[in-house]
């Protein structure tokens, strides 16, 4: 009778020791997945050839992925965002007065043509800086896709195009004048409506 008793104590304290253990594996499991994770689930191929989890930067072991490289790296990215921003406005500036001398230049005024010529160097210069500052920024922490137009996203597509005019700006520079003066104009145009929409 005693063996009974016994074994009838024994057995729900194993049932309920196999229950417990079970209860802290599942709460170990949830722990580990509500940890927010170091990278967002999205970003843009430049930040993930860099930062990504096998990007080049974790592959030489410059930046190895951990919490206290992410808040390093969240650092940077401020920084560089900041400067992104500055480096915009001095563009914005010489688009401005490249435009002014430019339309000097295209009503007979040939004196201004080596200033035009110099300017343009210094404004390329100026706005590819600019969008390398923001286009190999860390990633953040999360990248939520949000629905609608938002100044985030029309600042993106904005960028699409000026990025493609001051391309073809620079490549119709000898080529052809007209397509010069208009892929200028449709540049500082979606150049300053970029900049723009982030402060209304």
């Amino acid at each position: 009778m005693r063996k009974i008793m016994l074994l009838c104590c024994f057995i729900p304290f194993c049932l309920n020791a196999q229950t417990s253990e079970n209860l802290l594996a599942s709460l170990y499991e949830q722990k580990k997945d509500t940890v927010q994770a170091l990278l967002p689930e999205r970003m843009i191929f430049t930040q993930s050839l860099l930062w990504g989890e096998k990007g080049f930067l974790r592959k030489v072991g410059i930046a190895k992925l951990s919490p206290e490289q992410r808040i390093k790296e969240i650092k940077l990215r401020n920084t560089m965002l900041k400067a992104h921003q500055i480096v915009g406005y001095l563009t914005l500036g010489g688009m401005l007065a490249q435009g002014i001398i430019g339309g000097k230049l295209y009503n007979g005024d040939n004196s201004l043509y080596n200033t035009h010529k110099t300017l343009g160097k210094a404004v390329t210069v100026s706005y590819f800086t600019g969008a390398g500052l923001s286009l190999f920024a860390p990633p953040p922490l999360i990248n939520v896709k949000q629905r609608g137009l938002n100044s985030i996203k029309a600042h993106k597509i904005l960028a699409t195009i000026h990025f493609s005019g001051m391309i073809a700006t620079n490549l119709m520079a000898e080529e052809d004048k007209k397509l010069h003066k208009a892929a200028a104009y449709t540049t500082f145009t979606a150049y300053a409506m970029a900049v723009l929409v982030f402060k209304f």
